[in-house]
C-alpha cells in the first residue's frame, strides 16, 4: 500500500475572494510566486502547494494533497482552466462580503463541464459579514441543481485562522469517499510549468494521470512527438523513483532544451499513439448559460493544460442553446493529444467567456464524410453513455471492422485489461470474433466468410479442373483492405476448420476432386498417352500442347500432380520422374559418380531432358555435381 492517499485539489472562485490567502493559511506556502502577482495583489498564473491530512479512518494512510491555486480574474481564465483539468476535488472559494460573483459562476460551469466530481466551499472573509448564515444559504441556492448541491460550506478567515481546522476536516471527510485516480497503464502528464535549473537542465511539472512514470523511463512529448528520457522525478518536493496517478510531479528531462517544451504539451508514452487535428465530441451548454453556440464558430479548445483554436462543425444542428447538447466535430488549427472520454472546455476566440463543455468521443476523427449515417450511429451510441467501455469497444469495432486488441482504443481512458475483458464479453455474446491476434466485428467476419465461400464455389463451378482458388485471388474477391496479410490467414484457418482445405497457395472444398471438363477429357487422354509413350524423353512442351485446349489440359495434369514441370520446356509424368530418380540413384550406387552422357544413355533419353532433370535432382537434395559428374548426396 502507498504511504499516502494522493489527491489533487484546485481552488476556484472570483478574483479577490482570498483563494491564495486561504491556501497559504492551510499549507504555509504562498502560491503566488510571480513578482507581478506580489505587486498587483492578484493571482495571474497557477500556483502550487501541498497539504498532508490525517485520514478519518484509523487504518487508512494519510492524505497527501497537491493543491493548485488558480487565478480568479476574467482575463486569466485560460490559466485557470489549465489548472483544473485533472482534479479530484474543487475548493470553491466565495467571499462573505461579496457573495456570488460573475467569475464564481463561470468557474462553477467550468468545473461542471470538466466533470470535477466533488467540492468543498470555503466561505472566506467570514469576519467581514454579520449575516454569515444568509450568505451560506445564498451559496447553497446557487449550487442547487449542480453536482455540488450538498457540498460542505465552511466559514473561514485567513487573517484570524478561523475555520482552518474545520475546513481540513471537511476536506478529509469528502476525500474519504473519493476513489483514488486509477492506474490504467497510460500515463499522461499535462505540462503546466517549464523551467531550467543550473546543473540539472529542463524541468517540467504537472498533475500525473492514467499511469505511473519511472526514473530512467523513455517518454515522448506530445504533440511534437519528441522522444526524451526521465533523469529524475520529484513529487511534492521529494525525490522519488516513480510517481503515481493523482500526484503533482516534476520531471527532469535533460535531453530537451527548455525552448522545446511548453505549457500544454503532454509527457506520455510513444505506444499510446500520436496527436490529431480533428475530434468528434459531444458538446453541452449549461442551462445556466446565457449564450448559444453556432455552427462554424471559431473557438478556443482548452484541454489539459493547453489550448488551441478550433472550428465548430455540428453534425445536424445549426445552433445549440443553453441546456442543449449535440454531436460536433472540432477542427483544430494545431495538433492536440487527447483520449476518448476526455473532457474539454470551449471558449470564444477572444477568450472573454466560456461557451460550452465537450466530451471527446473519437480522438482520431476524419473530416471526410463526417456527417455520414454510419458515423452518426457510432457517435450516438457513445454519446448516450460517454464513459461506457462496452459502447466504445462495440462502436469502434463497427467502425474499423478489424483491429489488434493492443491497438483497440489505445487512446482512451480504459486500460488494456478492461478492453480485453470487454472483447471477451462481446465475443461470448456473438458481437465480435477473436481471430488469432485480431478482433473482428462479427457482422464483418460473417460477410468476409460468406464472400470467401462464394468465391471458392464459383471457382469450382467455372474451373472444375483446377485444385481451387488461389489465395491472392481470394484477397481480390474479398475486396477489403482489412483482409490483407495476417487476417486473410486467420480467415483461411477458420474456413479449414470445417469444409475446406488449404493446399499450398490454393484453398478448396474438402469434397472437391479436380476433373477435366468433358470437352477436354479426350485431349487429356492424348497427353497422358504421349507422356507414357516415351516416359524419359517426352515431346517438348510446345509439341505436347500446341493449342489453348491442350495447354489447359496440361496445366490440369501439372496442378493435380499427374505431371511435373521440370523446366519451361520439359514436362514428365509424375511416375516417370519417380522412376528416373530411382534409376539414377541405383546406377550411381552400383557404378559410382556418373556423367550426364552416361546417365542419358542409361535412361535412353536426350540431353534436352537429362540436364534439367539432374538439376532438379540437385535442388531436391538427391544428387550433387562434382566437376562434370553427379554423385549421391550423403
Amino acid at each position: 500500500m502507498s504511504r499516502f492517499q494522493h489527491f489533487i485539489v484546485a481552488t476556484a472562485g472570483h478574483v479577490d475572494h482570498g483563494k491564495s490567502a486561504l491556501v497559504k493559511a492551510l499549507t504555509g506556502t504562498d502560491p503566488d510566486r510571480l513578482p507581478e502577482e506580489k505587486a498587483r495583489g492578484i493571482t495571474i498564473d497557477l500556483g502550487f502547494a501541498h497539504l498532508e491530512l490525517p485520514s478519518i479512518r484509523p487504518n487508512d494512510p494519510p492524505f497527501l494533497l497537491g493543491i493548485v491555486d488558480v487565478p480568479g480574474h476574467e482575463d486569466f481564465v485560460k490559466n485557470m482552466v489549465a489548472g483544473v483539468g485533472s482534479v479530484d476535488l474543487a475548493l470553491f472559494v466565495v467571499a462573505a462580503d461579496d457573495g456570488w460573483m460573475p467569475q464564481t459562476e463561470e468557474h462553477l460551469q467550468i468545473l461542471n463541464y470538466l466533470g470535477v466530481p466533488r467540492a468543498v466551499v470555503a466561505l472566506t472573509k467570514a469576519d467581514l459579514t454579520q449575516d454569515e448564515e444568509g450568505v451560506g444559504c445564498a451559496i447553497r441556492e446557487k449550487l442547487r441543481g449542480t453536482p455540488y448541491a450538498d457540498a460542505p460550506i465552511v466559514a473561514t478567515s485567513s487573517v484570524s485562522g478561523r475555520g482552518m481546522d474545520e475546513l481540513k476536516a471537511a476536506l478529509a471527510r469528502v476525500l474519504a469517499e473519493t476513489p483514488p485516480l486509477r492506474d490504467i497503464g497510460k500515463p499522461r502528464l499535462p505540462v503546466d510549468r517549464v523551467f531550467q535549473l543550473q546543473g540539472v537542465g529542463t524541468v517540467v511539472t504537472g498533475t500525473l494521470t492514467g499511469g505511473t512514470l519511472r526514473r530512467g523511463q523513455t517518454v515522448v512529448i506530445q504533440p511534437s512527438e519528441k522522444p526524451t528520457r526521465i533523469r529524475s522525478i520529484q513529487s511534492h518536493s521529494r525525490d522519488v523513483e516513480s510517481s503515481e496517478p493523482g500526484t503533482r510531479t516534476a520531471l527532469n528531462l535533460p535531453d530537451l532544451a527548455v525552448e522545446e517544451i511548453h505549457r500544454g504539451d503532454v509527457v506520455t508514452l510513444a505506444e499510446l499513439g500520436g496527436p490529431s487535428t480533428t475530434l468528434d465530441v459531444l458538446v453541452e451548454i449549461s442551462p445556466r448559460a446565457n449564450h448559444s453556440l453556432k455552427d462554424g464558430a471559431l473557438v478556443k479548445l482548452h484541454h489539459g493544460s493547453g489550448h488551441t483554436a478550433a472550428r465548430v462543425a455540428f453534425f445536424s444542428a445549426k445552433e445549440l442553446a443553453p441546456g442543449e447538447r449535440g454531436l460536433t466535430q472540432l477542427r483544430c488549427e494545431e495538433p492536440v493529444f487527447v483520449f476518448a472520454g476526455d473532457r474539454a472546455i470551449l471558449r470564444d476566440a477572444a477568450e472573454q467567456r466560456t461557451l460550452a463543455g465537450a466530451v471527446v468521443l473519437d480522438p482520431d476523427a476524419s473530416r471526410k464524410g463526417f456527417r455520414g449515417e454510419t458515423r452518426r450511429k457510432i457517435l450516438d451510441r457513445r454519446a448516450q453513455a460517454p464513459h461506457d467501455i462496452l459502447g466504445y469497444v462495440a462502436s469502434q469495432l463497427a467502425r474499423d471492422g478489424v483491429t489488434r486488441p493492443t491497438e483497440l482504443l489505445r487512446k482512451s481512458r480504459f486500460s488494456v485489461e478492461e478492453i480485453r475483458d470487454c472483447v471477451s464479453r462481446l465475443a461470448a455474446g456473438g458481437a465480435a470474433v477473436v481471430a488469432g491476434n485480431f478482433v473482428v466485428d462479427a457482422a464483418m467476419w460473417r460477410t468476409m466468410r460468406l464472400k470467401a465461400v462464394e468465391a471458392i464455389d464459383a471457382r469450382h463451378r467455372a474451373h472444375p479442373e483446377q485444385l481451387g482458388l488461389p489465395l491472392n485471388e481470394l484477397r481480390v474477391a474479398l475486396a477489403a483492405k482489412q483482409t490483407s496479410g495476417e487476417i486473410l490467414g486467420e480467415l483461411v484457418r477458420d474456413l479449414c476448420r470445417s469444409e475446406f482445405v488449404h493446399a499450398g497457395a490454393v484453398i478448396r472444398r474438402a469434397a472437391h476432386r479436380p476433373a477435366l471438363p468433358e470437352k477436354l477429357q479426350a485431349v487429356g487422354s492424348k497427353l497422358r498417352a504421349a507422356l507414357a509413350a516415351k516416359p524419359f524423353d517426352p515431346p517438348s512442351r510446345q509439341a505436347l500442347a500446341p493449342d489453348p485446349r491442350s495447354q489447359q489440359a496440361l496445366r490440369f495434369l501439372i496442378e493435380t500432380g499427374e505431371a511435373v514441370e521440370i523446366n519451361p520446356d520439359v514436362v514428365l509424368a509424375a511416375d516417370a520422374l519417380a522412376r528416373a530418380g530411382e534409376s539414377i540413384r541405383r546406377f550411381i550406387r552400383e557404378h559410382g559418380p556418373a556423367t550426364v552422357s552416361e546417365l542419358r544413355q542409361m535412361l535412353g533419353s536426350s540431353r534436352r531432358v537429362v540436364v534439367p532433370l539432374l538439376e532438379r535432382l540437385d535442388r531436391d537434395g538427391i544428387t550433387f555435381r562434382q566437376e562434370d559428374k553427379r554423385t549421391l548426396r550423403p
